[in-house]
């Protein structure tokens, strides 16, 4: 819990230096030769998971695709990417398997919610992630 509350108050105190560092260091992480075949084991999304660098570089994508969605509602506002972006998102967010593990504490998303035949890709997206993409903050 320490840790946590160091983190929070670094943050408070300079949110743009610590998100610049944070994204240095993901940066130069991903940048290291042979990353790309590199296996990462990504045991929040299964106990055995573990897959290619280049898929969990994409999956760090879809945090940003997703998470910016979270923040934009949570705080009421607009949010819309660019078609190519969701377009290469789609594959990325499908690899991300749905099962009951989603629903344990602490899972890293919440089981995949059901969307009409004519939902877009981006709710698609939402809701394979377990969020309902008609959520508001009106709707709280």
């Amino acid at each position: 819990m320490l840790a946590v509350a160091a983190v929070a108050g670094a943050v408070r105190d300079d949110p743009v230096g610590v998100y610049a560092a944070a994204a240095t260091e993901v940066l130069d992480a991903f940048a290291a030769d042979g990353v790309l075949d590199a296996p990462f084991a990504l045991p929040e999304l299964a106990a055995d998971a573990v897959f290619p660098g280049a898929l969990a570089i994409g999956f760090h994508f879809v945090d940003y695709v997703v998470h910016g969605w979270d923040v934009a509602r949570s705080i009421g506002a607009p949010f819309e990417l660019p078609a190519e972006v969701v377009a290469a998102a789609v594959p990325l967010v499908f690899a991300i398997p749905d099962g009951e593990f989603r629903a344990m504490d602490n899972a890293p998303f919440g089981l995949a919610q059901p969307v009409s035949g004519a939902a877009t890709d981006y709710e698609r997206i939402l809701a394979h992630l377990g969020r309902s993409p008609q959520w508001s903050l009106a709707s709280r």
